[in-house]
């Protein structure tokens, strides 16, 4: 802790945040679980004899290989729900927030910045207690999913235990995506609300902008800027193992995020 006081300091401060995020992350999982556990897919979301619409897609994290309405796509709903979303966003745009933006709204990044204190080893360890909250998310998420299909014979026949783990992954790299950009709202702004209205754009229209690019053909190609589009937990759980391209593209844009909010940091003015 001495010797990274800033990365500790960032989660000690929102402690009681991350443990009741992670704490719900569990049992939002688990009841996704127990649900699709419960209940054939197939009987939630087929009426009449017809299929979910193709636009649930969006709803089960797949690129159009899985339905909604099968045990990997149902897990995958759980990884892609608005809840999921809402938590991750609480985590990001809470913790992005206070980086830069919070300190250069109320002044005391000053204090900060007098201290032997570089803005590199600033960004660098704020941005590290981020990544650790998205990671310890995530694997909570991934935890409950994975021992509730080890419980269920079932949905372990159709979900291969390396699918969840690599969906969790996918997860996490779906977070960094977020983190990168947000970062450097946050390096650039001067209002914590900046930074959270970047985190709930990118996040939350994020994932409206998918939904309608799946359900109306001529805003398709609208689907390539929307994150959503390559986070495809549902994919990830049916297969068994990691899409590495569309992780690839998750991760380097949350790095080029990242290089940004770093190049910009060391050349603004941090004043008030």
């Amino acid at each position: 802790m001495r010797r990274w006081p800033l990365l500790w300091l960032a989660l000690y401060r929102r402690r009681r945040m991350l443990a009741a995020l992670v704490v719900g992350m569990v049992v939002f999982e688990a009841l996704i679980v127990v649900v699709a556990n419960a209940i054939p897919p197939g009987q939630l979301f087929t009426a009449g004899g017809k299929g979910p619409p193709s636009a649930y897609q969006a709803f089960s994290g797949s690129s159009g290989d899985v339905s909604i309405a099968s045990h990997p796509g149902l897990l995958g709903a759980g990884l892609t729900h608005p809840f999921w979303i809402a938590m991750q966003l609480t985590a990001i745009g809470s913790l992005a927030a206070a980086a830069v933006a919070a300190d250069v709204e109320s002044g005391t990044v000053e204090l900060v910045m007098v201290r032997p204190v570089s803005r590199t080893r600033l960004l660098t360890e704020r941005t590290a207690a981020l990544v650790l909250a998205a990671l310890a998310l995530n694997a909570a998420a991934t935890l409950a999913v994975a021992v509730g299909v080890a419980l269920s014979p079932d949905i372990h026949r159709q979900v291969p235990i390396g699918g969840v783990f690599a969906a969790g992954l996918m997860g996490w790299g779906f977070a960094l995506c977020l983190i990168g950009p947000v970062m450097a709202v946050s390096a650039v702004g001067r209002r914590r609300a900046q930074v959270i209205g970047a985190t709930i754009a990118i996040g939350a229209v994020g994932f409206a902008v998918n939904f309608i690019a799946l359900a109306w053909s001529p805003a398709a190609p609208l689907r390539f800027l929307s994150p959503f589009h390559y986070y495809t937990p549902g994919d990830a759980l049916a297969q068994g193992g990691v899409l590495w391209p569309q992780l690839g593209i998750l991760v380097g844009a949350g790095v080029l995020g990242l290089v940004f909010a770093h190049l910009v940091l060391q050349r603004r003015d941090l004043a008030p």
